[in-house]
């Protein structure tokens, strides 16, 4: 079966027959590829399909003829120079935020990055603070803290020269991640995963709107390719993200008529580049999960299929990319760009063509290909 796509052709390969049903799919699932991409510009992927009738599966690799590797996203061009504008980021200890503070800092913004660990003196704390610059100070900041993010709010207007020109930009990076079956996750975890990833991304924005609404400036949300497409055993993280990008949008419609432009910045996986999870890591919070466990789902389950689960998850430590720079590049270009996008998709073309699937067909095919 061969389509037609921007001068190019591109061959859809099966290697066995496909059931009847399967076969309905394709033009589909094709579509769903070419929403606002070419098929020549994705590299082979195989997507497995189930046959109801007789329980076997059957795989369907899209590959291009002349498809070539791309680099990062080339965004638009048209930017505004960072001058003395002055930008908040939270979650600056380590991973996406700290890559960000620096980034943002050599561009020469003025950064104040909001640290967790500020008061402990973390590690990365210390190396933002040993850059000794003017233009960017370390602020002690729990985004679960009422009075922390009230007194980041009163440090940043004092420290501003003009208040009344107010903030450009806050980049809500701040967050926890965690994973688990629904009846292997207790009700503390759930609220532990959101009081940082929803309500503190909800804390922080609604005390910093008022400076970043005198400088019509910009909100970047820091979301996830799981704000848009559910994965098994990770409800607690994805139910936070899914909010984070309702809020958004919700935000974005009511800052709008103001000058405040509000973008969402969905990585990828990127586990590999941040450290997110470690095999020691994963054990202990195994470990715990096993432990309070109620005694009927123990029984149920079974420790046989708990470990297969778990030794599962630990297959994903060093999964992912480990360059960070497409993330950073988004960020930027959210606070940059005269006219930044509503959305940012820093993630590999499996992982795009797995978000248009689930997010664009109907669930009974993007269960098909994905969960069945």
């Amino acid at each position: 079966m061969h389509c037609s796509g921007a001068g190019r052709r591109t061959r859809l390969a099966c290697g066995r027959g496909p059931p009847e049903e399967v076969d309905h799919l394709l033009p589909t699932m094709m579509l769903a590829a070419r929403l606002s991409r070419p098929l020549s510009q994705l590299p082979g992927r195989t997507l497995s399909v189930c046959d109801r009738k007789n329980g076997t599966r059957h795989s369907l690799l899209f590959c291009s003829a002349s498809w070539t590797p791309k680099g990062h996203r080339a965004y638009a061009s048209e930017v505004n120079p960072a001058g003395s504008k002055a930008v908040l980021i939270t979650g600056c200890d380590s991973g996406f935020g700290f890559s960000l503070a620096k980034h943002l800092h050599s561009k020469g913004f003025i950064v104040f990055a909001g640290c967790l660990l500020k008061d402990k003196g973390d590690d990365g704390v210390k190396e933002l603070d040993s850059l000794n610059s003017e233009h960017l100070r370390t602020v002690q900041l729990n985004v679960c803290s009422p009075e922390q993010v009230e007194k980041a709010v009163e440090t940043v207007r004092s420290s501003l020269k003009d208040p009344e020109k107010g903030l450009w930009g806050l980049i809500n990076n701040a967050g926890i991640s965690t994973f688990g079956e629904v009846e292997f996750t207790t009700m503390e975890t759930y609220k532990e995963v959101a009081e940082v990833n929803l309500w503190g991304t909800v804390r922080t924005t609604k005390s910093f709107l008022p400076l970043l609404r005198r400088a019509k400036g910009r909100v970047v949300n820091i979301s996830s390719m799981l704000g848009r497409m559910a994965n098994p055993a990770r409800s607690p993280y994805c139910i936070t993200k899914f909010g984070v990008e309702a809020f958004s949008d919700c935000l974005r419609y009511e800052m709008y008529p103001l000058g405040v432009k509000v973008s969402v910045v969905e990585p990828g996986n990127f586990i590999a580049a941040t450290s997110l999870y470690s095999p020691e890591r994963i054990q202990a919070i195994a470990a715990k999960m096993w432990d309070e466990l109620p005694e009927v789902v123990r029984k149920d389950y079974g420790r046989k299929y708990f470990d297969e689960k778990i030794a599962k998850m630990e297959t994903y430590c060093n999964s992912g990319s480990t360059d960070t720079s497409p993330v950073i590049d988004a960020v930027t270009h959210a606070l940059t760009a005269a006219t930044p996008y509503t959305r940012y998709h820093p993630m590999d073309y499996y992982w795009w063509l797995r978000m248009q699937i689930m997010t664009h067909l109907p669930g009974a095919v993007s269960d098909m290909i994905y969960i069945h």
